[in-house]
């Protein structure tokens, strides 16, 4: 597929994932500037670890615990944090959880508010995988487990994108792991919460095959910041310039036919369910 610079983080426009090309997500992934970072620190984190090496099987062993704790720390933040109700309720908070969770949900395509933001993800990578590291083996490993996470979250950003775009995966992994994400955000927001590995879905009893194992959520898109909760906690109401009660997931597509947006945003619901 053609790649089209337009699409470019370097410009200042709104990225819609269900007008990009495959091309065009690939370019616009590898000029966001937190993608960038997380490239520079991965191979910052690599070089250092070579530098230092002195027990490789250590630091693999920091590579294959950085491997586990990765898919349980998203799961965790996710289905905690991300989808618990505190943040929005303080002042202080409100417009965190509005830029890293309620946004994404209003409008899962806009690639602007899909990626984690860059101020939270490194400093939670970092703060989990290094000392988890230097207690296994070091400093090597420590560097070894960061290089080796930068990898992860990029696998794993580039996987939620492939997630959004409009384009059907020819790998069956990606496949299921998109109707799996599909079905949170359009059916049931309340379970699946793994993006890349849904073990700890399983293991925590989260998971669900497919959209008629679970009833449809009133909540997948508002994340129960319902027009009640607004009232009472008003900040993010106010930051968003209201927020939509109709369960629709296009809060910020104004100016738009309401009937042609609509279809738009019912396909990944009946890619979710299977419908065809």
């Amino acid at each position: 597929m053609s790649v089209s610079a337009p699409f470019s983080f370097f410009k200042n426009r709104k990225h819609n994932l269900d007008r990009m090309t495959l091309g065009d997500l690939v370019y616009s992934f590898f000029t966001y500037y937190a993608v960038v970072a997380y490239i520079a620190v991965g191979i910052t984190s690599f070089v250092l670890a070579v530098k230092w090496l002195d027990n490789p099987v250590r630091m693999l062993l920091t590579m294959l615990a950085t491997s586990l704790a990765f898919p349980l720390g998203w799961y965790l933040v996710h289905r905690n944090i991300l989808h618990g109700r505190f943040l929005y309720k303080s002042p202080l908070t409100a417009a965190m959880w509005k830029r890293v969770h309620f946004d994404h949900h209003q409008d899962p395509n806009d690639l602007r508010v899909l990626f984690g933001a860059l101020g939270n993800t490194l400093p939670l990578i970092s703060v989990v995988i290094v000392p988890m590291g230097w207690l296994i083996g070091g400093r090597a490993s420590a560097a070894a487990g960061l290089g080796w996470a930068m990898v992860n979250i990029c696998f794993y950003e580039f996987c939620h994108c492939i997630q959004h775009l409009n384009y059907t995966p020819k790998l069956g992994f990606l496949k299921e792991i998109k109707r799996l994400h599909l079905s949170h955000h359009y059916h049931n927001e309340q379970g699946n919460y793994g993006i890349t590995n849904y073990l700890w879905d399983r293991v925590l009893t989260t998971y669900y095959a497919k959209a008629g194992d679970v009833p449809k959520s009133p909540t997948v898109f508002n994340l129960g910041y319902t027009a009640e909760e607004a009232q009472k906690y008003p900040w993010v109401d106010r930051l968003s310039g209201g927020t939509r009660g109709d369960g629709h997931p296009r809060r910020f597509w104004e100016g738009k036919n309401p009937d042609s947006v609509q279809t738009v945003a019912e396909e990944p619901a009946r890619a979710a369910s299977g419908e065809h």
